[in-house]
């Protein structure tokens, strides 16, 4: 793995620094989370997994505010994390002289974007700027897209919008849109780096999700259980109001903790109907597993 910024993490440092996680990882040691748990994060709404996380201690992990360029659609990936921060010429000089040396080419807003595979999401550590903040614009906008099939969370301005809204599917989170361009003013410090997002850590390999104006970031070992945990709330959401529409339970028994009569009887409706539910039946059959009666 090239190394043209001073903070870039080699593949043994983020698998240091990433030991919660026990599957698979990308060449470059990122957490590699499963494309069926990606494709089933894309359900689960920012409240529930802001509720998982905050159950296992992890308090800062949500950020708001954003603005969506594709306004209603869902951003869901594994993080790739650049560091930039206000130019320094010194710096700057020393950056780009190590970054020749691995030969890399062009600017240094384009060498993040040469690492991406499909499913990534880069994840840019702008420090919030909107005035010569944007990194980004239409062209790395439609390189980033075309090398993953995702888009970005931009912490700063972003350029172009037209251009960027006519690629449909690339979803980008960001601090606004400003005509302006960052190169002049910001040098890139790391690549696959802890990097800050407001309020939250993100480390490479962590799932993003961003919907509306919200961004939560997922550590990587928890995006199977907030997956789960969600299917199952969307799961017993959709039993108790058939209860309560057939008139089987009170609101009084429904808005609360199940009693152990109640839960029997969800366990069964899960078993009866479990070929036309909106969630993975393997999903429904190690919930059904997991359960003692």
């Amino acid at each position: 793995m090239a190394k043209y910024a001073p903070l870039n993490l080699t593949p043994e440092e983020i698998i240091a620094f990433t030991p919660e996680w026990q599957g698979e990882r990308t060449p470059d040691g990122r957490p590699r989370v499963p494309d069926d748990i990606l494709e089933r994060m894309r359900e689960v709404t920012i409240t529930q997994a802001w509720g998982v996380l905050r159950g296992e201690g992890y308090h800062w992990q949500h950020e708001g505010d954003w603005t969506c360029t594709q306004p209603g659609m869902t951003l869901v990936g594994r993080a790739v994390t650049a560091c930039y921060m206000p130019r320094r010429d010194d710096v700057r000089d020393q950056v780009f002289a190590l970054a020749e040396a691995e030969g890399c080419v062009g600017d240094q807003v384009s060498w993040p974007i040469d690492t991406l595979v499909s499913g990534d999401i880069y994840v840019a550590d702008v420090f919030g700027k909107v005035v010569d903040g944007p990194v980004i614009g239409d062209n790395l906008s439609t390189s980033i897209y075309a090398k993953t099939g995702n888009g970005v969370v931009h912490d700063a301005a972003i350029r172009d919008i037209e251009g960027v809204r006519e690629l449909g599917g690339f979803v980008g989170f960001c601090r606004g849109y400003h005509p302006s361009y960052a190169t002049p003013t910001v040098v890139l410090m790391g690549v696959n780096c802890p990097v800050r997002l407001g309020g939250v850590t993100v480390m490479p390999g962590d799932v993003v999700l961003g919907r509306d104006q919200a961004v939560v970031i997922i550590p990587a070992h928890l995006a199977e259980k907030v997956v789960t945990t969600s299917e199952i709330i969307r799961l017993r959401d959709i039993f108790g109001k058939i209860c309560l529409q057939e008139g089987r339970y009170t609101p009084g028994e429904i808005d609360r903790r199940w009693e152990p009569h109640i839960e029997e009887d969800f366990s069964r409706w899960l078993d009866s109907h479990i070929e036309e539910l909106p969630v993975p039946r393997e999903a429904i059959q190690d919930f059904l597993s997991d359960r003692t009666w």
